[in-house]
Formats: structure tokens, sequence, C-alpha cells
């Protein structure tokens, strides 16, 4: 019986020298007007508007108004595509800048969280595909840097910086993704946040198996404050991150205790 032949792991198009290849738009036989920088935007407002479910090669050449074939001389797979997509919302992230005298580390982390928060909010897809692939491109490595320089500057030790990245990264980056979800969700029904959140409440409040449930949260739903689901959005983000905001200092504190 034959061996089946092992393929090698995929890695990413940012190693072993693939984000250079097929790069250049000096390339005999390339279709006039394309680069892979035009291919990347595109795929973007793709993803954008109709998902990462949707999206396909075949979709993307016919809005260049190009064969398929044609994009496969800028990028070798559709997974390379969307790294370069991927690593190109990056980009739209405002950093703070390092050289900046008596900046408040706290404040650039609010920025830094907001920025990224937003980020999912605006790409949906992004988050599955961060799941995905290593998302080391140069402007990813850019964001990571800048978060790292304000942690750094927090006062926690070496062996908690990490630690303390991950708390405040991995909370934006679950709540933006839900946020996201749920506002394409609600585009999806052709509906407003608010319509969507009350018509779900009330199938929730209807149901006799939450009625405990309910009861429980009555005190908890009525404290949250806020007049729409977009009000109750920002205060419970805005109180999380203060929350770990103030884990921080309290961290340091100790440290120096």
């Amino acid at each position: 019986m034959a061996k089946a032949v092992e393929r090698p792991a995929r890695t990413s198009v940012w190693l072993d020298g693939k984000a250079a290849h097929r790069s250049s738009s000096g390339r005999s036989g390339h279709p006039s007007g394309l680069d892979r920088d035009r291919i990347t935007e595109v795929t973007v407002r793709l993803l954008d508007a109709d998902g990462l479910a949707r999206f396909s090669m075949r979709r993307l050449a016919a809005e260049l108004n190009v064969t398929a074939m044609s994009v496969y001389w800028y990028v070798d797979t559709k997974d390379d595509l969307l790294e370069l997509a991927l690593d190109a919302t990056s980009a739209e992230l405002r950093l703070p800048d390092p050289e900046a005298d008596g900046e408040d580390w706290r404040d650039q982390l609010r920025m830094l969280a907001g920025e990224y928060r937003a980020l999912l909010v605006r790409h949906p897809w992004v988050s599955p595909l961060t799941g995905t692939y290593l998302n080391i491109g140069p402007h990813a490595q850019a964001f990571s840097r800048a978060v790292q320089r304000v942690v750094r500057r927090t006062g926690l030790p070496a062996r908690g910086l990490t630690g303390a990245i991950a708390a405040v990264f991995q909370f934006v980056y679950g709540f933006g993704t839900i946020e996201g979800h749920f506002i394409a969700r609600c585009a999806d029904a052709g509906m407003t946040q608010d319509a969507y959140f009350q018509r779900a409440m009330t199938a929730v409040e209807a149901a006799p198996e939450a009625a405990g449930f309910i009861q429980e949260s009555a005190d908890i739903m009525a404290a949250r404050g806020g007049g729409t689901v977009e009000e109750m959005r920002e205060r419970d983000f805005d109180f999380a991150l203060e929350l770990l905001v103030a884990g921080i200092d309290a961290m340091v504190k100790t440290h120096l205790e």
C-alpha cells in the first residue's frame, strides 16, 4: 500500500520570504494596473461587505475585473491573501508617540484598547482570522510593540508584563468580537440594535425556564443604566477596562512594597 505523502504544515506568509514573493508589479505577463496592495485593499473591502464565509478568489477576481489566475501572480494562496488583509487592517490603529514626554500610561493603554476594540467592530472577520493565523505582519508587530512599550511603563516586573497584556487585550478581543458580531447580526436581520435586543429580551422573559434567572438579574439590569444598547455597552466596556487598569496599579503597588 502506498504511503501517504505528508504535506508540510502551513506557517505564515510573513515567514521564509513569502511576503516579498510575487509582490513586484514588474513581472512579465501581469495584468495592467494590478499589484498586491490593490488586491489586498479590495480583499478587505469585500470581507467587510460580504463576510469571511462568502469571500472567494473568484469573487475577488470579478471585483478586480481580472481572471482568478491573474490574482495568483501576486499571492500564492487564499490563506496568504487573508493574512495580508488581516495585517492591512492593523495599519488603521492609532499608536501613541513613544517619544512623548509626560504621557500617562493609563491614558495610552485606554487609547490602545479602544483602538483595538473599534477595529474588531469595523471588521468582524478579523477576530476569527486572528485566531487562525500567526498575525505577525509589520502593522500587527507595530501595534504589539506599542502595547509592550506602554505596559513596560506601568512599573510591573518583567515577569508580569505578558499577563497584564493578556488581561487587557484578550478582554478587548472578546468584547469587540461579540460586539461586532451582534451588530452584524442586527444588520442581517434588518433591525436596529435596540429593536433586536428588545425582541430577544421579550423572548427570554416569556420562557418559563428563564423566570428564575430573570428575577435574579433584575437589579443588575436596572443598575446597568443606559437607555440604548450602545450606551449600556459603553458603560460595561469602560467599567471593565477601569477594573483592569486599577488591577495593574494595585499589582504595581504590591510589587513596590
